[in-house]
């Protein structure tokens, strides 16, 4: 039950559809029919400009900042602990939070893709770690320009550095591997673009 409930705070969390409401709120658009048709952080800077991305970046990053938080200080003494059995209650937040930010109930389950807010729970489960997975999207993104790309290289090393630097629990691990998977799996468009050498390169000065 426990569990349960941490998913479903997660996923309440992931529902607040900051590009959704961004769009509604500067242009009365609904974002999702414009653009790459994606209510995400990328999108919202091609069609909106780059001061409402940001702003969809940030908050759609304290979506998974809070859902994690608030889970571990519900069932945890110490919210800086990264004990496994505590950590799970953080993970199923955060797996909560990203499916609610991809498939929204009241917006017929069509949303983002969950990088900003998957980037927001990796940032509380530990700090090295994290750091060093953004690392690793910003040399993607820098050398190939290709900001899914960057998402999908940090969704492969998450699960990896996470037992690295937390050591192996099968449970944790499969709950950062479901995370990573349904990134990849939301991600499948931009996959076959990639594969086709179609996929929109992403510069901020275009």
């Amino acid at each position: 039950m426990e569990r349960l409930f941490c998913f479903l705070i997660g996923y309440a969390f992931g529902c607040i559809q900051t590009a959704y409401f961004v769009g509604k709120i500067i242009a009365q658009i609904d974002i999702r029919e414009h653009g790459s048709g994606n209510a995400g952080t990328t999108n919202v800077t091609r069609v909106l400009g780059k001061k409402a991305g940001l702003v969809v970046f940030v908050l759609d990053i304290l979506k998974g900042v809070l859902a994690f938080n608030i889970c571990m200080f519900l069932f945890s003494d110490d919210i800086f602990a990264r004990d496994a059995n505590v950590l799970r209650f953080g993970l199923y937040a955060g797996l909560g939070a990203v499916i609610g930010h991809c498939f929204p109930f009241y917006l017929k389950f069509k949303g983002g893709k969950g990088v900003a807010t998957s980037l927001g729970v990796i940032l509380f489960i530990h700090f090295p770690m994290a750091c060093l997975c953004y690392l690793c999207g910003f040399i993607t993104v820098y050398f190939s320009k290709y900001i899914s790309l960057a998402s999908l290289v940090i969704m492969t090393v998450f699960p990896i550095l996470m037992t690295v630097f937390l050591g192996f629990n099968l449970e944790n691990l499969m709950i950062a591997l479901i995370i990573s998977g349904l990134i990849f799996y939301v991600h499948r468009g931009n996959i076959q673009r990639l594969m086709n050498g179609t996929e929109r390169k992403f510069s901020l000065k275009s």
